[in-house]
């Protein structure tokens, strides 16, 4: 009988190991994207180099970013996370096989006995062997599980290419922003020494009764104002280089040798995008939400298979006596075979509402999915507009500031001869600082929008050859 039993679950087995309850996954289409913003004479669609930001050519920058993706917190949280899927998949791929453990008991007792009257009976019981145990897949509940867990780890590595691109453009990020206010302090501290000059100039005026307190007064105010500034700045700049050390992995103040201020300037070369149509699978983004929809839909398979019956089989092989000095042999073997069915008849209510439960995720993560995409569009060309009116305004503020240095140089000479008076010199002196201000700024800014270019579209350029093999081998 249990030969029987056990040759119509096998059978049954063979008959239907291909077939998997739920919905079969079919992933979005990657339709080609045409962005507008790339039309822009400031873009090109030649392809950037491996590592985008080698572009700047900036031996500092290409050291910290390479240091970021061998050392960064965040990286290591993320790959630490793939591997964790990685174990999950394994553990529920293995799952679909049986599971065979070795063990063995003792079993001492006294109790009553039935066959001899009741009397009570003392008896030892010595077994070693081994178990085993086997669910056969018939309607792939293992099987959709393994499925949702291959996603789970394809949406986790997903996150980290993800990650990778993040870190690498905030580095670049905070570097240009603390090279910006590097300038920054510097434009005011030229200014404060011809304030000063002119400060001189002004009490030496008015000593001889050729000038006025209110030009004194006036020209200290705007001195100290500049000196108020500066702080300010100095703040910023701090916070940039205190960052940039987190994003290392390093305490704040290791980067203070390296980060001394130095001339950065403004990316000025058409930008190459490369090849833009393919921007939705360039997104790590939107590739792991296109996994998780992937484990999602498998998921909804899980669910379904437990509206069908479970068949199992489990068994023993070893040895079985009540002494342990003669229990490994031969006239001591023993075995067994039990098939087994298990089936929510009477509980359907319960697994139909993880059945619906299970297919509101899935819709759920869908949506998440569409959002991912037309976020990822809105963010590319949000980035690309912005970088195209950023290099124009640049070209306007640099002009704005050559011509507000020249008005200064004219409006000094005129008040040294006396022709003009000390207002018209404060109004140029101020306008000229705010213009070589702003055109610091600008510059910053412009590269700035380079790396959210890049970063839009996906760490475009950002070859996993280019991260150290610790990153790069995880994916593997």
């Amino acid at each position: 009988m249990v030969i029987r039993l056990l040759t119509v679950a096998v059978t049954s087995a063979l008959l239907a190991g291909c077939v998997s309850v739920g919905p079969n996954y079919q992933a979005p289409p990657a339709t080609p994207v045409t962005l507008q913003g790339a039309a822009a004479p400031v873009f090109t669609s030649a392809s950037p180099v491996a590592s985008w930001w080698a572009q700047f050519d900036d031996p500092v920058l290409e050291q910290l970013v390479h240091d970021a993706l061998g050392t960064n917190l965040d990286l290591r949280i993320a790959m630490a996370r793939v591997r964790e899927a990685r174990a999950v998949f394994v553990e529920q791929r293995l799952d679909q096989l049986p599971h065979v453990t070795a063990g063995g008991s003792y079993d001492r007792r006294k109790q009553p006995d039935a066959t001899v009257g009741g009397e009570r009976v003392f008896s030892e019981t010595y077994q070693l062997g081994f178990d085993a145990g086997w669910e056969l897949d018939l309607f792939g509940r293992q099987r959709r599980a393994a499925e949702a867990a291959r996603a789970d780890l394809g949406a986790e590595q997903d996150n980290l290419a993800d990650a990778q691109v993040t870190v690498a453009a905030e580095v670049a990020r905070n570097y240009f922003e603390l090279r910006g206010s590097q300038k920054r302090i510097d434009v005011a501290k030229r200014t404060l020494v011809n304030l000063r000059d002119t400060q001189r100039l002004t009490e030496a005026r008015w000593e001889l009764g050729a000038g006025s307190e209110l030009d004194v007064q006036s020209s200290r105010a705007r001195l100290k104002a500049i000196e108020a500034d500066i702080p300010l700045l100095e703040v910023a700049e701090v916070q940039s280089r205190h960052r940039l050390a987190v994003l290392l992995a390093q305490r704040p103040d290791a980067l203070d040798a390296l980060l001394q201020p130095r001339e950065v300037p403004a990316y000025a070369k058409q930008l190459p995008l490369g090849d833009t149509t393919d921007l939705l699978r360039q997104r790590a983004d939107v590739r792991s939400a296109e996994r998780r929809l992937a484990a999602a839909t498998a998921r909804v398979g899980v669910a379904t298979a437990d509206l069908f019956p479970r068949i199992s089989l489990t068994g023993f092989v070893g040895f079985l006596s009540g002494d342990a000095s003669g229990l490994v042999n031969g006239a001591n073997k023993a075995w067994s075979v039990t098939p087994s069915i298990s089936w929510a008849a009477f509980d359907f209510g319960t697994v139909r509402a993880r059945l619906r439960a299970s297919k509101a995720q899935a819709d759920g993560v869908a949506a998440e999915y569409e959002k991912t995409v037309l976020l990822a569009l809105e963010d590319t060309e949000n980035a690309l507009t912005r970088y195209a009116k950023q290099q124009s305004r640049l070209g306007i503020v640099a002009e704005q500031a050559q011509a507000a240095r020249r008005a200064e140089q004219l409006a000094q000479i005129r008040y040294r001869e006396g022709s003009e008076d000390f207002l018209t010199l404060l109004d140029a002196q101020r306008t000229q600082l705010a213009a070589d201000d702003a055109l610091a700024a600008a510059e910053s800014t412009v590269n700035v929008s380079v790396v959210g270019v890049y970063k839009a579209l996906g760490g475009w350029g950002q070859q996993q050859d280019a991260a150290p093999p610790a990153v790069a081998g995880t994916l593997r």
